[in-house]
């Protein structure tokens, strides 16, 4: 089994984070990726996030519809 990195963690704690911040679901962020050209499914987005394996480029992707501008890390 492949264990995860500091770093993954670290992306899947901001995506999560910041779903919290503003109430969104899984099925909601589904909703707002769909508003910006992302196909995604609730359950391979769950999958995804619960693994923390996704890209960078996901990750921004998610950010961008959950609105975020700013982001503060560590």
């Amino acid at each position: 089994m492949v264990e995860r990195t500091d770093w993954e963690e670290k992306a899947k704690g901001i995506l999560r984070g910041e779903m919290a911040r503003r109430s969104v679901t899984y099925a909601q962020l589904v909703e707002k990726l769909a508003a910006i050209g992302v196909e995604e499914t609730e359950r391979n987005l769950r999958n995804k996030v619960s693994r923390g394996k996704f890209t960078a480029g996901f990750l921004l992707q998610c950010l961008a519809a959950l609105g975020t501008e700013h982001l503060q890390l560590g």
